[in-house]
């Protein structure tokens, strides 16, 4: 009688703990926002879009920043840049499955440093040409490359991603150059003769009519010249190496193969790559 009620207890307590729990809003609202930024339906592809043109016209703004600066309205229109980009970072880390972790990711510390430039304008001035680096970091989301690859240009996915490296460190140093060097008889006195000299150094066309003065303009000319170069050979080597198509090979991991591909080049194993019109 004794083990009867022993194992009665224990079964009610086992079903008690098997209920389901109830959903609380921040879940359905965790849940929610999981399947619009990495959902692939519709509706989920729709709103990944709209945020894609949403970040473009940020970085439009952040490209033209140097040339706004002192326009009226100005300093209006970059606390609403920053509430847009506080919304999607709290927006992200509500959907992200570890927020600590997704924290620490190194875009994530990319984009509060550039929401820093957005909150203290006036302190941190002197950084704002890092906003552009929200570039590189919308390069290593989903929200580019699904609507890439919808409209059947996910092929080009590696080609893209050099060009980004490359227009992001352009913008980077012209940014830099623009904000450290540029003054009357410098020979950078606006934003365009910045970037013209960024592009004449990172090409190695050199044409000697602006030159940064000083220790700082001579190591910043070496360091633009050293990972320019190395970034236009990383594109040209995207653009004219055979193309590959991206399915990781289920034994050794392989990630790219010819669009025929039968049998993985590694290791041998029998591949079903899909046809391009599956």
């Amino acid at each position: 009688m004794l083990v009867q009620h022993i194992l009665r207890r224990y079964e009610d307590r086992m079903s008690k703990s098997a209920e389901p729990t109830e959903v609380t809003g921040i879940e359905r609202l965790r849940n929610r926002l999981r399947l619009l930024y990495h959902g692939h339906s519709p509706g989920a592809l729709r709103f990944q879009t709209a945020v894609l043109l949403v970040d473009i016209a940020i970085l439009a703004f952040f490209i033209a920043t140097p040339l706004l600066r002192d326009a009226p309205g100005f300093i209006l229109i970059d606390y609403a840049v920053a509430l847009l980009l506080i919304a999607d970072l709290a927006a992200r880390g509500l959907a992200a499955t570890d927020p600590l972790r997704w924290l620490r990711q190194p875009t994530v510390i990319v984009d509060l440093v550039i929401l820093a430039t957005l909150l203290a304008p006036a302190w941190l001035a002197n950084f704002g040409f890092l906003r552009i680096l929200r570039l590189w970091t919308l390069s290593k989301s989903g929200f580019l490359w699904r609507p890439l690859r919808k409209y059947g240009f996910g092929d080009y996915q590696e080609q893209v991603q050099a060009v980004v490296n490359l227009l992001t460190f352009l913008f980077v140093v012209t940014g830099f150059v623009y904000t450290v060097f540029a003054r009357t008889g410098s020979g950078i006195e606006g934003y365009v003769d910045a970037l013209y000299f960024t592009v004449a150094t990172v090409t190695t066309t050199g044409f000697g009519d602006i030159t940064l003065p000083g220790t700082l303009g001579k190591l910043t000319s070496i360091v633009a010249m050293i990972v320019g170069i190395s970034l236009f050979v990383r594109l040209a080597q995207a653009i004219f190496r055979p193309h590959k198509v991206l399915f990781p090979c289920p034994q050794c991991g392989l990630q790219r193969h010819e669009p025929d591909a039968v049998h993985c080049k590694a290791c041998g194993h029998l591949l079903n790559i899909p046809d391009e019109g599956d």
